[in-house]
């Protein structure tokens, strides 16, 4: 798959321009696709996180009819059994930050983790779609930092005395769930040796 992408432009599947700039940032210049954001109307489909990402896929490759990679980030709480996972997105449209802690207010374990997964389609249904993914573990805390970037300001990695939106956005983009999940992408396009033995990442 990745000799059939390689030169082509990518439709990466966001509505949010500080998305794509990260995401580009951490690729860096030497990934051999271009990317190109596409704000596409997906179903919001319920399942384990692996099967989202990869009917999410599968469906905004038929919208696009050509190459297409999607990211779906969970937020898992370990003291609520990983929720609110996929799910994230709307419990924050609806608690902000400050809610998301408050969910854990009764409850000792404020650690949880962050799930990245990038589904990458060629466009043809007939290939399976591959998965890349990254996870950063931390705990949940008082919301600090800048607000404009979801849930970063209650998310502080292991570690770390900083919360992700404090962080100064190289250094985030060196540790967080969505640079691992893009490092795996990397690699896969050969651009970096592997740093060790890979998953199979076929979907």
């Amino acid at each position: 798959m990745a000799a059939s992408l390689s030169g082509k432009k990518i439709v990466f599947v966001t509505g949010n321009a500080k998305k794509l700039e990260e995401v580009i940032q951490i690729l860096g210049d030497k990934f051999p696709c271009t990317l190109v954001a596409q704000k596409i109307d997906l179903p919001e489909y319920q399942g384990e996180p692996d099967e989202i990402s990869i009917r999410k896929c599968q469906e905004a490759a038929r919208q696009v009819q050509g190459p297409v990679l999607v990211e779906d980030t969970c937020l898992c709480f370990n003291a609520l059994g990983g929720l609110p996972g996929p799910y994230i997105k709307w419990f924050l449209e609806k608690l902000k930050p400050e809610g998301l802690h408050q969910l854990l207010a009764g409850f000792q374990d404020k650690s949880a983790y962050a799930l990245c997964t990038f589904a990458l389609s060629t466009g043809d249904p007939s290939e399976p779609v591959r998965l890349f993914r990254g996870r950063t573990s931390g705990r949940i805390v008082v919301p600090r930092g800048c607000r404009d970037f979801g849930w970063d300001p209650c998310f502080q990695p292991d570690g770390y005395e900083q919360t992700y939106a404090e962080m100064p956005k190289a250094e985030k983009n060196t540790i967080s769930h969505r640079f691992q999940a893009l490092l795996e992408l990397q690699e896969y396009f050969g651009n970096l040796t592997p740093l060790g033995a890979s998953d199979d990442h076929s979907g």
